[in-house]
């Protein structure tokens, strides 16, 4: 294990161990795309309407493909739990979107893994596109690389719930001004992450915010970020938010504090004093 790795484990909850609900023999990563050892990894939480669709065409593009049942409530954990090559890490309660993505960062690094995939369960995401991100990371100039249903290139199949693209753009034109990211979507939950990178953060935000310390603790830490595009989908634009942040005023509120929260770390960092709230 690399003093990277340890770190990554220093900093978070004791290593998952296969799911006694789910066990299969583990032989390590393999390789795949460019040499890369990638994991797909999927938080789930209640969508039993989109999920074995999904799993259907993930698993085409890679032999490693780990959900994260985030104490699903409907038939998710039994879809899962019945799918023959797909590795499970069950929460027993629901911990929060952030924490699903934060225990596969972690399990991915354990594991030795070079490259994690993360992508939605709910048909937003196009698994086809999983090659190009594996196909973008095996250039090697970026530690992150980030889907964007904004570039220019993006296909837009769905309109954008107006509120959601509203608080996108305003968030996303702060971590510009902010940061030496250059994004045109901040949101998007189709990304390829270097766990090796991922190594030298501590992503502690369990819920909907948890982007946001990312993309703070990537500048400042010096991670590369390169957008891609993907298609933009919204399958169901009526989808809620847990927490009581279906109000995008809250929600936003949530945001702005977590955003600064970061930048004051930062600054104390550099001895100074920074927000943006």
């Amino acid at each position: 294990m690399t003093s990277g790795e340890q770190a990554l484990i220093g900093r978070s909850r004791p290593a998952p161990p296969l799911d006694a609900r789910r066990f299969h023999a583990y032989h390590g990563p393999r390789k795949g795309q460019g040499g890369l050892r990638a994991l797909i990894a999927i938080p789930v939480y209640n969508e039993e309407k989109h999920l074995e669709r999904v799993l259907a065409e993930v698993v085409k593009y890679s032999p490693e493909v780990l959900a994260v049942n985030d104490g699903s409530t409907d038939r998710s954990a039994e879809i899962l739990d019945a799918h023959p090559f797909v590795e499970v890490h069950h929460h027993d309660t629901n911990e929060g979107y952030g924490q699903s993505l934060i225990d596969a960062f972690h399990i991915a690094a354990c594991r030795n893994f070079d490259w994690i995939v993360t992508l939605d369960a709910d048909e937003q995401h196009d698994p086809a596109a999983i090659r190009v991100f594996l196909d973008e990371a095996a250039h090697g100039d970026a530690d992150v690389l980030s889907g964007s249903r904004y570039l220019p290139q993006s296909l837009r199949e769905t309109p954008v719930p107006e509120e959601r693209r509203a608080i996108n753009v305003l968030i996303t034109e702060i971590l510009n001004r902010v940061t030496p990211h250059r994004l045109t979507d901040a949101f998007c939950g189709f990304k390829a992450y270097r766990v090796a990178a991922l190594a030298r953060l501590n992503l502690t935000e369990t819920g909907y915010a948890m982007p946001l310390q990312f993309w703070i603790q990537a500048a400042r830490a010096g991670l590369r970020v390169r957008e891609i595009p993907i298609t933009l989908v919204y399958v169901d634009p009526s989808r809620h938010f847990r927490g009581g942040l279906d109000d995008p005023r809250r929600r936003l509120r949530l945001y702005l504090d977590v955003l600064d929260r970061e930048l004051v770390a930062w600054a104390a960092e550099k001895g100074a004093c920074a927000g943006v709230a």
